[in-house]
């Protein structure tokens, strides 16, 4: 009996022992970040613990910049001397800019900001948050929600629809539906409505806070209450910050799915997917800064081909590090609806073709030119992939490689063409109309052509491998068998109306 009583009294004791426990806090500490852990070290222990891991509780910036040009992880020459001597914490990055804050507010005698933006970042980032905020994902709100042809496919695809009178009748999206499906990826507006008061979950403390709208969000384009977009924690995420996080394919996993951008999925069955799942997730240095192929990991990521800074072992530059996940790309897979060369722009909602739609096609595939890159750019860029393919492979692969994929944008876009085609002929002989080209059964399944099937097969097909989603998983099995459902629709509209 006295055997249990002691350890129930050791249970007990634990937590207790736990919380008192000191930590162990970096040096060059902020007296400011030091009241803060005082109290978020017994509320939101997780926070503390997960920035206790970081790179920023580890070393200031004025060390950080001493460090040679390949191994810096800052971009700036200099930091504010208020801020260079001490380790980044939670005030250092909360207090920044907080003129332009409109979420700015006293937290117990310091004035803070809920949410850190790019331009806070930018402090100690300033050439990465530039190269984002030149990028598509940083316009992506945007480009979602003030393009009307882009925004009435993600209204038709998430708004409620009612059956009245037997006809099914289309409400526009809510804000919350769009909050949770399109926007979290592209992006919420978060502005501040006013002040609450909420009660701590775990102290019953009551405090006062900015009441933000659409929060939290993580989306790449999030327009954030400093008037800014973006969000660094999209793959850098809070509060660690983590760069092996932001290079495992994982974090790209959070948007780039199935059906539409099945990047992961394709990566996953692809040789190089194979590679990593087998032996790379837990023997590959991720934190290795330059990141050499072959010595720190064996095969690529989605951070390795399309935004790290990659270096042989002699030190040679084989890829410039980049915060603009678009620079190393010459053709746009995603097709809208065709494949295209890259736009110039990340802001897309600039951009109309010879119909007078902002897509950087017309249904028929003539391209919106003066928006998109040069072929001397698009060589550019091509050739940089190809460098970093060439770290693993020879010219041969290299070149076998990218004509079988030149094939394949080639081909999707004609069956995207057809499908097209079958449509205008649906629209012409009036079994649909084109008010809104999102909303009846034979648009749907052009839809799918090219959002679902032909980046399927496309994305597949540039990652060098996966080919049940060539084939079946999304392939040319569907590619195939949707053209025929469309002209099926069409044959039975018109034999049910000459009835």
């Amino acid at each position: 009996m006295k055997k249990y009583f002691f350890t129930i009294l050791g249970i007990l004791w634990l937590p207790i022992n736990l919380y008192a426990t000191e930590l162990e806090l970096p040096k060059n500490l902020s007296s400011q970040t030091k009241q803060c852990i005082g109290c978020h070290k017994l509320y939101t222990p997780g926070i503390v613990y997960d920035w206790l891991k970081s790179r920023h509780a580890k070393i200031t910036p004025s060390e950080a910049i001493k460090k040679s040009e390949l191994e810096r992880l800052v971009s700036a020459k200099s930091v504010p001397a208020n801020l260079s001597e001490t380790v980044v914490g939670c005030y250092e990055c909360h207090s920044l800019n907080g003129d332009k804050h409109e979420d700015n507010f006293t937290h117990f005698g310091n004035k803070i900001n809920v949410v850190v933006s790019p331009p806070d970042c930018a402090t100690c980032h300033p050439e990465e948050v530039k190269q984002y905020t030149g990028s598509k994902k940083y316009h992506a709100i945007k480009n979602l929600m003030q393009n009307p042809v882009y925004h009435a496919l993600a209204s038709t695809s998430t708004g409620v629809i009612n059956y009245e009178n037997g006809e099914l009748i289309q409400k526009p999206s809510s804000e919350k539906t769009l909050h949770e499906t399109c926007l979290g990826c592209h992006g919420t507006e978060v502005t501040v409505k006013g002040f609450k008061k909420i009660k701590s979950l775990s102290s019953g403390l009551e405090i006062t806070v900015p009441d933000l709208t659409n929060w939290p969000n993580q989306g790449v384009g999030r327009k954030n209450p400093d008037g800014s977009y973006g969000a660094c924690t999209s793959c850098h995420p809070r509060h660690q910050f983590s760069i092996e996080v932001a290079r495992k394919p994982y974090t790209c996993a959070q948007c780039h799915l199935e059906p539409d951008v099945p990047a992961y999925n394709v990566y996953k069955e692809s040789k190089h997917g194979n590679i990593y799942e087998s032996v790379g997730e837990h023997k590959w240095n991720f934190e290795s800064v330059p990141w050499r192929p072959g010595k720190d990991f064996t095969a690529p990521t989605c951070a390795s081909c399309h935004n790290s800074l990659l270096v042989r072992d002699d030190g040679k530059i084989i890829a410039e590090r980049t915060h603009d996940f678009g620079a190393r790309l010459w053709v746009r897979l995603f097709g809208l609806i065709y494949t295209h060369p890259q736009p110039k722009s990340g802001d897309t909602t600039i951009i109309k073709n010879a119909d007078g739609l902002p897509l950087p096609v017309t249904f028929t595939g003539k391209l919106a030119e003066e928006y998109l890159i040069s072929k001397t750019e698009m060589d550019k860029r091509m050739n940089i992939m190809k460098n970093v393919c060439s770290s693993c492979h020879n010219t041969n692969w290299i070149d076998g490689h990218f004509a079988k994929m030149d094939n394949t944008i080639k081909e999707t876009d004609e069956m995207t063409k057809t499908a097209t085609l079958i449509l205008v002929d649906a629209w012409n002989k009036k079994v649909a109309d084109n008010k809104n080209p999102f909303d009846e059964p034979i648009e749907r399944k052009w839809v799918q052509q090219w959002l679902f099937y032909g980046n399927s097969i496309r994305y597949a097909s540039a990652m060098s491998g996966a080919p049940d989603y060539t084939s079946f998983k999304y392939g040319w099995w569907e590619l195939t068998k949707n053209l025929q459902e469309m002209k099926a629709y069409i044959d039975k509209k018109q034999k049910d109306d000459k009835k």
